[in-house]
C-alpha cells in the first residue's frame, strides 16, 4: 500500500466502521469479563467466609463440650492440620485481650480489630474483615465471632490462593484481549470492506461518468441490501440522465436542422428584396413573409418548451375535473369544416360524460394535434373518428381513427420522438412536434398514448387516462 492510501486510510469510513466495531467489541468484552471477575471473587469470598464460619461453630461446639482447654487444643490443631501459615486462632476476652491463640510467628502483623470487637458486641453477629499484609503483598479474610460466654474467636486465612487466581485471571484477560482486539478489528475490517465495496463501485462508476462515459453502470448483487438497493437507484437515476442527455444533443441537431430552413428563407428573400425590390409593396411583402417565419419559429419553440416542462414535470398544470366527452364533441365541430373542405368524414362516438381530472387546454391542444393529423394524412372520400369510452381497469379511453395512408413499420417506433418525420409526412407542412406534444401531455395526466397502423389502412391513436373518482361523474350528470 502506498504512503498516500496509507495517510488517506484514517479519513476513510472503513476505518472509521472498524475502529467502531473494534472499540465496541472491546467495552463489550471488557464488562463481560469484569462481570466474570465480580463473580469469581463473590464466589471466592463466600466460600472463605463459609470456612471461618465453620470454624467458629466448631470452636463454639467444643468450647461448650470440653471448655476453654478443649478450645484451646483445637486451635493448635487447626492451625498445624492447616498449616501455620495459612490460617491461624485467637481466643478473646470481649475487652479485645488475647488470652490463648494458635502458632502466630507468621501472623505478627495481624492484630485485634477494636472496632470489629465493639460491632460484633453491639449486633451480635459475626464481623468479617479483609487485612492487607504490605511485607508479603498478601491478604488475610479474618472473622469475629462469639462462641461462648465472654469468649470471642478470632480467625484469619491467607487468601493467597485466590491472590494467585486472580494473577492468573488477569494474565489470560490482558492476553485474550489483545487477541481479541487483534480479531475484532481484522473482522471489523473485513465487514466494513464488505459494507462499504458497493459504495465504491457508486464512486469508481461516478467518477467514469465525470469522464464522460455515461454508458457505465454499477454491478448489482442479487442480494438485495441496502447497498444493492443504492446502486440500483443509482443506476436507474444513470438512465435518466443518459435518455435526458441524448434527448438533448437530439433535440440540439433537431433545432439547429429545422431552423437552418426558415432562417435561410428569411434571409433569401430579405436578400432577393434588396437586390430587386423597386417598390413598397415589395418590402411590405418581404416583411410580411419574415413575419410569417418568425411566428412558426416561436410556435416550434414555444411547443419545444411545453414538451420539456412537461416531461421534467415542471409544467404548472391547472387540474380540474373535465369532462373528455364534451371535449372531443368540441373538437369535432370545430373540425368539421376543415374535414369536409378535405373531402374527409369526421364523426364523433362519444357518451353522455366521461370525467377525468386534468387541465383543459392540455387536453384540449392534444386532441387538436391528433384530429389535425388523422384529417391531414386521410385522401378524399375517407373517414376520420373520433371516440371516448371507459374500460374496465378505472381509465378513460380516447381514440383517433383514419382511414388514411398509415404509417409504415419502421417509422411506427420513432414517430413520437422530437422533429421526427416520417417520408410520407415530409410533403405536409409542419415541425414534427405534435405527437411529442401529444404524448407528453398524456403521461403528465398519469397517462400514454399509444399508435397502430397498418400501410395503406390507416392509424388509430388512442390515450389512456385515469378516470376520475365516480361522485366526480355523478356530480357532472347532475
Amino acid at each position: 500500500m502506498s504512503l498516500k492510501r496509507l495517510s488517506r486510510l484514517p479519513h476513510t469510513l472503513a476505518f472509521r466502521l472498524t475502529l467502531w466495531y473494534a472499540g465496541i467489541f472491546t467495552v463489550s468484552a471488557c464488562v463481560a469479563f469484569l462481570l466474570f471477575y465480580a463473580l469469581i471473587t463473590s464466589v471466592i469470598r463466600e466460600r472463605t467466609d463459609q470456612e471461618l464460619l465453620d470454624h467458629a461453630g466448631q470452636f463454639s461446639t467444643v468450647l461448650a463440650a470440653r471448655g476453654l482447654d478443649g478450645a484451646e487444643n483445637l486451635a493448635l490443631i487447626e492451625a498445624q492440620a492447616a498449616g501455620v501459615r495459612k490460617v491461624f486462632f485467637r481466643l478473646l476476652y470481649p475487652t479485645g485481650l488475647a488470652f490463648s491463640s494458635s502458632n502466630m510467628e507468621y501472623w505478627t502483623d495481624i492484630g485485634v480489630g477494636k472496632r470489629a470487637i465493639e460491632r460484633l458486641i453491639g449486633e451480635n453477629r459475626p464481623v468479617f474483615e479483609t487485612v492487607d499484609v504490605p511485607r508479603r503483598n498478601d491478604r488475610v479474610r479474618v472473622l469475629y465471632a462469639i462462641i461462648g460466654p465472654a469468649v470471642i474467636l478470632q480467625v484469619g486465612q491467607s487468601m493467597e490462593n485466590y491472590s494467585r487466581l486472580v494473577d492468573v485471571f488477569n494474565r489470560i484477560f490482558v492476553a485474550t484481549m489483545v487477541f481479541l482486539i487483534a480479531l475484532a478489528a481484522g473482522v471489523g475490517w473485513f465487514m466494513a470492506r464488505r459494507a462499504v465495496s458497493g459504495v465504491e463501485a457508486v464512486t469508481r462508476t461516478a467518477h467514469g461518468i465525470s469522464g464522460g462515459a455515461l454508458d457505465k453502470r454499477v454491478p448489482v448483487n442479487p442480494r438485495g441490501d441496502e447497498i444493492d438497493q443504492l446502486a440500483l437507484t443509482f443506476n436507474q437515476m444513470l438512465d435518466r440522465i443518459q435518455t435526458l442527455v441524448t434527448g438533448i444533443r437530439e433535440m440540439s441537431d433537431n433545432i439547429a436542422h429545422d431552423l437552418k430552413s426558415p432562417i435561410t428563407r428569411i434571409r433569401g428573400t430579405a436578400e432577393v428584396t434588396l437586390a430587386t425590390g423597386t417598390s413598397v409593396s415589395e418590402y411590405q411583402g418581404m416583411a410580411a413573409s419574415t413575419i410569417e417565419e418568425c411566428d412558426r419559429l416561436l410556435d416550434m419553440i414555444n411547443t419545444l418548451l411545453i414538451i420539456s416542462k412537461t416531461e421534467a414535470g415542471v409544467y404548472s398544470m391547472d387540474r380540474t375535473t373535465l369532462d373528455v366527452a364534451a371535449l372531443a364533441r368540441d373538437a369535432c365541430d370545430l373540425f368539421q369544416p376543415t374535414a369536409e373542405d378535405s373531402g374527409v368524414t369526421l364523426g364523433c362516438e362519444t357518451p353522455k360524460t366521461c370525467a377525468i381530472a386534468g387541465d383543459m387546454r392540455m387536453i384540449q391542444r392534444m386532441l387538436t394535434n391528433l384530429v389535425d393529423n388523422a384529417i391531414k394524412y386521410t385522401p378524399d372520400g375517407g373517414h376520420v373518428t373520433v371516440s371516448v369510452r371507459g374500460d374496465s381497469g378505472g381509465a378513460v379511453v380516447l381514440s383517433v381513427s383514419d382511414t388514411g395512408s398509415g404509417i409504415p413499420e419502421q417509422d411506427l417506433a420513432r414517430i413520437f420522438e422530437r422533429f421526427y418525420r416520417g417520408d410520407l409526412s415530409r410533403s405536409e407542412p409542419g415541425t414534427g412536434l405534435g405527437l411529442s406534444l401529444a404524448r407528453a401531455i398524456a403521461r403528465a395526466h398519469g397517462g400514454d398514448i399509444t399508435v397502430e397502423s397498418r400501410p395503406g389502412e390507416g392509424s388509430t391513436f388512442t390515450v389512456r387516462l385515469p378516470a376520475a373518482p365516480p361522485r366526480v361523474v355523478d356530480a357532472l350528470i347532475r
